[in-house]
This record gives C-alpha cells, structure tokens and sequence, in this order.
C-alpha cells in the first residue's frame, strides 16, 4: 500500500508542468540619471532611472585602468562610455539628468562623454557635500 502512494506521488510530480524560467524583461527606460563619483583614486559611473533604480554601471578600474591610472580622465571617460553604451544597448536610454559628485580629474570627461555617446543632457547638478565644521557639541559652552 505504501508503495502504491510513493508511485502516486512520483507520477503526479512528473506530470506537474515544470516552472517557467525567470528570463529577466528588458525595460524601456527612455530619461534617466548618471551619477558620477569622481575621486581622486577611481571615478564611478552609475546610470539609473529616474527611481534610482541601478541600469548599469561601470568604473576606472572595471575597465583594466590600475594603481594611479584610474583617477585620470581619460579612464573615467572611458568608463562613462561603457556603462552608457550598455544602458543604451539594454534599455533604450536616450535622455539624462546629471549628477556629478566629487572633485576628481573624471569629472569633465565623464559628462563629454555622456554627450559624445549620443544621450541628451537634460541637466547637470553637483552634488558635491561641503564640509561647514558640524553641528554644536552638546555640553557647557568652553569659555
């Protein structure tokens, strides 16, 4: 009796339709944002939609550029190029919003990049955070 039940169970699984692979869907993005973190050890070029969801991105050193050569602007130039020629290639980005943070030598390149790739600048913003010595400590004022 009992292996008439296991038989069961074995057909039933082998008869139930197998489950459908998750094939990833392109999504057609057409504006998005590029978010450029241009240090002075490497420069990151992440392309996003307008949620902040990542499209692709790319950096200096993801591109064979190492040691000193990655804060160059010919490397962050280049890395602008990969991650925009794949964000064009996969989701049909054509228009972007700019958003440069950092003060590395990448930061021109990166942008004449994005524009030289063919993509539309919409606007481009510096999102570079100034120090201004923090908040007052709490606790007695030093005389």
């Amino acid at each position: 009796m009992a292996e008439e039940v296991k038989n069961e169970v074995q057909t039933a699984e082998a008869q139930a339709p197998k489950s459908k692979s998750n094939k990833k869907v392109k999504r057609i993005v057409n504006a998005g944002e590029v978010h450029i973190q241009a240090t002075f050890n490497n420069t990151i070029i992440s392309v996003t939609d307008k949620s902040g969801g990542v499209l692709s991105a790319s950096s200096a050193g993801a591109n064979g550029f190492r040691g000193s050569k990655k804060g160059t602007a010919f490397a962050a130039g280049v890395a602008a190029e990969k991650a925009l020629e794949i964000a064009k290639k996969n989701h049909a980005l054509n228009s972007v919003d700019v958003y440069v943070s950092g003060i590395g030598l990448g930061r021109d390149a990166a942008v004449r990049a994005i524009s030289a790739a063919g993509i539309k600048i919409d606007s481009i913003v510096d999102v570079t955070p100034i120090a201004h010595g923090g908040v007052r400590p709490k606790g007695e004022r030093k005389p």
